[in-house]
C-alpha cells in the first residue's frame, strides 16, 4: 500500500509515497519517516523534500514494525522470526537479534533507548539489550499474536496488545504482569500511553479506541470507527489522539471530551 502525510491543520494530504505502506514510524526530530513493505525491504524518506534517502535490505520476510531509538541513531525492524537493529546513518545492520520464537509483529524502544521490546505470533513479549543484542527477559501470559508493545513514558511500565483481545500491563524491572484490560471484542491492534503515562489507548478489529485509567485498570471512553482500527498515537500535549482505520478514514479525537475533531479521507484499505 501507500503511505499518505497530511497537513493536520489544513487536513491536505502533501505527498504520497507509493509502495512502502506494511509499517510506517516517524524519527524523533521528524525529519525521517521509515516504511516497511511485504518484500522485506525499508526505505527512509526525507519528510520535507519527500525524496529516498535510504535503502535498507536484509530482511527475507515481510517486515511488520519499524521503530526509531529516541536519539533517532538506531531503527529497529522487526519481521519473520527476526529483528534487525540498523545504524540510520550508515544503514548497515548492528545486530540480528533472534531466538526461539514465533513472526516478530511488533518492535518498541524504551525511553532511555537500552531496551528493545518485541512481540510474536507465538503470543510471547521479549525484552532485549539493545547494546548486547541479548534477550533480557520474556513475558507470557498473552494466548495468541501480540501486535502491539509500547513503554510508558517513564519506562517502568510495557502495553502489550493481542489478538486474544486484551492489553496486558508489565512491570519492565520484574517483568511481572500488572493489569489485564479486557473490554475489545476482537483483536487488539495498537496500543499507545498518552505522555502524562496516566492514559492508555488501544484500538481493535471491533472498530474501538478504548482510553484506560492506567493506574486502576479501568475504561474511561470509547471511540468508534466503522471497521477495524489498526493504529492509534497520542499528540505531544496528550490532548488529541489519532487513529487510523480499515474505513479508510484518519480521524482525530479530543481526549478530554472524547469528541471527534477532523477526519482526514484518502485511503483506502489499512491506514497504519
Amino acid at each position: 500500500g501507500d503511505v499518505k502525510l497530511w497537513d493536520v491543520a489544513t487536513k491536505e494530504n502533501i505527498a504520497t509515497l507509493q509502495g512502502y505502506g506494511e509499517s510506517v514510524s516517524f524519527s524523533p526530530d521528524g525529519t525521517t519517516l521509515a516504511c516497511t513493505s511485504e518484500d522485506g525491504i525499508i526505505k527512509l524518506w526525507d519528510v520535507e523534500t519527500h525524496e529516498n534517502i535510504a535503502t535498507l535490505q536484509g530482511h527475507t520476510d515481510s517486515v511488520n514494525s519499524v521503530s526509531f531509538s529516541p536519539d533517532g541513531q538506531t531503527l529497529a525492524s522487526g519481521g519473520g522470526l527476526e529483528i534487525a537493529l540498523w545504524d540510520v546513518l550508515t544503514g548497515s545492520k548492528k545486530h540480528t537479534l533472534t531466538g526461539r520464537m514465533g513472526s516478530v509483529r511488533s518492535v518498541s524502544f524504551s525511553p532511555d533507548g537500552q531496551t528493545l521490546a518485541s512481540g510474536s505470533s507465538d503470543g510471547t513479549v521479549r525484552l532485549w539489550d539493545v547494546l548486547m543484542g541479548s534477550e533480557k527477559q520474556i513475558l507470557t501470559g498473552h494466548t495468541d499474536y501480540v501486535e502491539s508493545v509500547s513503554f510508558s513514558p517513564d519506562g517502568q511500565t510495557l502495553a502489550s496488545g493481542s489478538y486474544d483481545g486484551t492489553v496486558r500491563l508489565w512491570d519492565v524491572v520484574t517483568g511481572s504482569e500488572k493489569q489485564t484490560l479486557t473490554g475489545h471484542r476482537g483483536p487488539v491492534n495498537s496500543a499507545s500511553f498518552s505522555p502524562d503515562g496516566q492514559t492508555l489507548a488501544s484500538g481493535s478489529y471491533d472498530g474501538a479506541v478504548r482510553l484506560w485509567d492506567v493506574v486502576t485498570g479501568s475504561e474511561k471512553q470509547t471511540l468508534t470507527h466503522t471497521d477495524w482500527v489498526n493504529s492509534v498515537s497520542f499528540s505531544p500535549d496528550g490532548q488529541t489522539l489519532a487513529s487510523g482505520s480499515y474505513d479508510g478514514a484518519v480521524r482525530l479525537w479530543d481526549v478530554p471530551t472524547g469528541s471527534e475533531k477532523q477526519t482526514a479521507h484518502g485511503a483506502y484499505g489499512f491506514c497504519q
